[in-house]
């Protein structure tokens, strides 16, 4: 069965997450029940954080942009990767890293 574009751009993020030690995330399945959030959602060094996944050159959808101002008003970090090049992932990455380096520990590779 053919992966979807969306699809492609998470597996890309859960194999990136899968290499961080001490990282918690949590993958939502939408089955219709409880709450709406994004596609992930975890925990970095004591800091939420969620990602949003996207095809190519889509955009949040009004109910996941109303989600992610009011996960970003509670303080959590959120990022939105639409897979159109690496550099959405390397803003998680890059967040990893100077979270580890204020923490004193060992950044992310």
């Amino acid at each position: 069965m053919a992966q979807t574009p969306e699809g492609k751009v998470k597996k890309k993020v859960s194999q990136f997450l899968s290499g961080v030690p001490g990282i918690y995330y949590y993958m939502s399945v939408p089955g219709g029940y409880g709450a709406s959030t994004l596609d992930y959602v975890g925990c970095y060094l004591g800091r939420f954080f969620a990602i949003e996944t996207k095809k190519p050159g889509a955009r949040p959808t009004p109910r996941q942009e109303q989600i992610i101002s009011m996960m970003r008003r509670a303080g959590a970090e959120v990022f939105v990767v639409d897979g159109t090049v690496d550099y959405p992932l390397e803003q998680v990455r890059e967040w990893m890293t100077a979270l580890a380096n204020s923490c004193n520990t060992e950044p992310q590779k």
